[in-house]
């Protein structure tokens, strides 16, 4: 695909990267120079300076000729001006980046596709519901819903009292009736190569694994994990920016009690009179007598979501310290994940992965309705929908040519979820869900084409 990108830093560098490695066609925008030329002698792209809200930057740029325009600087009319411009030179699709988490509410008031821009996607807002979905599943590490909630992959590290420690996957399933859960990636520890079970693949302490499961199928993975699911009745949010501002809203909806803390003091009293329900505290979160006095260890989650993944790292180690069942920290250097595990913080939140995975559905061949990159593995799981000539219909999954480093989680057929095993034969409209190695998805694409 011939791919256009505005803005280099964070987002757009990171999307370039990834694109770059599977010889897309990218071409990135920027008005600032050190970026882009860090960008341009780093990857297999074109830079071009300038703009990207100048109607001659994007001409110099080809957006004409494109497939996608992807706006992602910081700044959100950059982003619209940019798509809006690049819609009307002739791009085929555009998305955009947003700042405000209010976009949501409006789009029902303003016709953004009509003005050429087909999707707006909010970093802020999208973190803000992994947030949400990890704070549900108390005791997972990572977890993305399909289909509100028919299939959710949900990811978990190995503990040594784990009842199926030594047991291979097929022995694992027969624990209880039926089939509930599928694991789909194993990562040992002390190892970077991501594995993708089949029936003899054992699991061992310390395995990074995540699964898919329907919902009965939950209860099924806390007892073999050996995990425990902790009620949350209350949680500490430092940070009062988009993000903390967000979640605490929402987990006051859920009835919550919610202490946000937040250093500068205009903001505070902002939020105090923007969020009735939850407890406002101006003061510095890096200030161990604070959290105490705040009665950090009476918290059932602890969230650190600063601008500064360091603080928000430190902070969640001191929660830890104080044996807060659940800590989640936003972080901005994918760098961090593996050392940051490493050292006891067990949830991380990027911005950048979870945008890229909302982006990258729009990229993928195939009719691609949602997509999720797994943390800390080179693995990602794509919800395909099965449309009319697809090489999937009518084939039983052990009859299809499925590549090795790919397995399919689950199907999803009028809206009920399915753990689909080899004797289950797929249909058109079925969604389904697969696993998949970056070197295994040209191959799964063209199935379901």
């Amino acid at each position: 695909m011939n791919i256009a990108i505005a803005g280099a830093s964070d987002i757009g560098f990171h999307l370039a990267k990834l694109l770059s490695f599977e010889a897309q066609d990218i071409t990135l925008i920027d008005a600032d120079k050190d970026a882009l030329s860090y960008a341009d002698n780093n990857l297999d792209i074109r830079a071009i300076k300038g703009d990207p809200s100048a109607l001659a930057t994007l001409k110099k740029a080809g957006v004409a000729k494109a497939d996608m325009m992807i706006a992602v600087t910081p700044s959100e009319t950059t982003n619209l001006m940019c798509c809006l411009l690049a819609k009307q030179l002739g791009c085929k699709r555009t998305i955009a980046r947003v700042t405000d988490i209010e976009f949501e509410k409006y789009k029902e008031d303003v016709d953004f596709q009509a003005l050429g821009i087909d999707e707006l996607v909010s970093p802020e807002e999208l973190a803000a519901e992994e947030i949400q979905l990890l704070i549900h599943q108390s005791a997972f590490e990572n977890s993305h819903e399909f289909e509100d909630g028919a299939l959710t992959m949900m990811g978990t590290t190995l503990e040594e009292d784990a009842p199926f420690i030594g047991k291979t996957v097929r022995e694992a399933a027969t624990v209880f009736p039926g089939v509930h859960f599928m694991p789909i990636a194993i990562k040992r520890l002390e190892s970077t190569t991501t594995i993708i079970p089949r029936g003899d693949t054992s699991f061992e302490q310390g395995d990074q694994v995540y699964f898919t499961t329907l919902p009965q199928g939950v209860s099924e993975l806390y007892s073999l994990t050996g995990e425990v699911k902790n009620k949350i009745k209350n949680v500490m949010i430092l940070g009062g920016g988009r993000v903390g501002y967000k979640t605490a809203e929402d987990l006051c909806q859920r009835g919550i009690n919610v202490k946000l803390i937040e250093l500068d003091k205009e903001r505070a009293i902002e939020m105090a009179e923007r969020l009735p329900d939850t407890l406002i505290i101006h003061g510095d979160g890096r200030n161990v007598e604070l959290l105490l006095e705040e009665n950090l260890k009476e918290m059932d989650a602890f969230l650190g979501v600063t601008n500064d993944a360091e603080t928000n790292i430190m902070s969640c180690l001191m929660a830890k310290s104080k044996q807060v069942p659940k800590i989640i920290a936003l972080i901005e250097n994918m760098d961090y994940f593996e050392l940051t595990k490493s050292i006891g913080v067990d949830s991380l939140v990027n911005k950048k992965m979870l945008t890229t995975n909302t982006i990258f559905r729009y990229i993928r061949r195939g009719e691609v309705v949602d997509l999720a990159k797994l943390n800390n593995m080179d693995a990602e799981i794509v919800e395909f929908k099965v449309k009319a000539g697809a090489k999937v219909i009518g084939k039983a999954i052990k009859n299809l040519d499925f590549p090795k480093m790919a397995t399919i989680g689950g199907v999803i057929r009028n809206g009920a979820g399915v753990i689909a095993l080899g004797d289950f034969v797929i249909e058109e409209g079925d969604l389904v869900l697969v696993c998949s190695l970056p070197q295994s998805i040209k191959r799964v694409e063209q199935l379901f084409l």
